[in-house]
């Protein structure tokens, strides 16, 4: 009786089949890992903002400056709050807020969570921001290297979060669009 010696051509090429079909199946899992990791890291930035607004809201409540909107910080009232420059949120440096919650600025959102977020692109940072108007309109927040980085038009090369500060009868809202990451 003859032995024999290794596999056959058939055999060769059903595990070929086998291992295409396999490789077509699990490719786009992982096709798309930065635009997964993208959309993590903004959904990992949006829970410091939202864990920072409720300390500082809780810290603003607590001073009696929840209910006074960004103008109120221009240096025009006599308070201690606004004598001191801001709400103490512990960081060293005051956090001037709009209805008890952060605006949306870069100096207030970086003093708040510890984070470096520039409104320039010429700058060497790995978050940038288009600050909202005086603190107080909505904020856009994206990473360097997302599609919206060099190109902020609205409808396309959408892959950030949009930050809108408290009004006076609405809390802020975090709302991540991540079309295009």
């Amino acid at each position: 009786m003859k032995r024999q010696q290794g596999f056959t051509l058939i055999e060769l090429v059903v595990v070929i089949i086998i291992l295409g079909i396999l490789a077509v199946t699990a490719a786009p899992k992982f096709i798309n890992l930065q635009g997964d990791a993208r959309v993590s890291a903004l959904q990992g930035l949006k829970g410091p903002i939202q864990g920072a607004n409720s300390l500082v809201y809780s810290k603003a409540a607590l001073g009696s400056a929840e209910a006074r909107a960004a103008a109120y910080w221009t240096g025009d009232a006599t308070d201690a709050n606004d004598a001191l420059g801001g709400v103490d949120i512990g960081t060293g440096t005051k956090v001037k807020t709009n209805f008890g919650y952060l605006q949306s600025t870069a100096d207030e959102l970086n003093n708040a969570i510890d984070i470096t977020l520039s409104n320039a692109e010429s700058d060497a940072s790995d978050w940038y921001i288009a600050e909202g108007a005086s603190g107080v309109a909505a904020a856009v927040i994206y990473q360097a290297g997302s599609a919206r980085f060099g190109n902020t038009t609205a409808t396309s090369n959408r892959c950030y979060l949009t930050y809108t500060p408290a009004t006076a009868t609405a809390v802020p809202t975090y709302v991540i669009t991540d079309d295009d990451c």
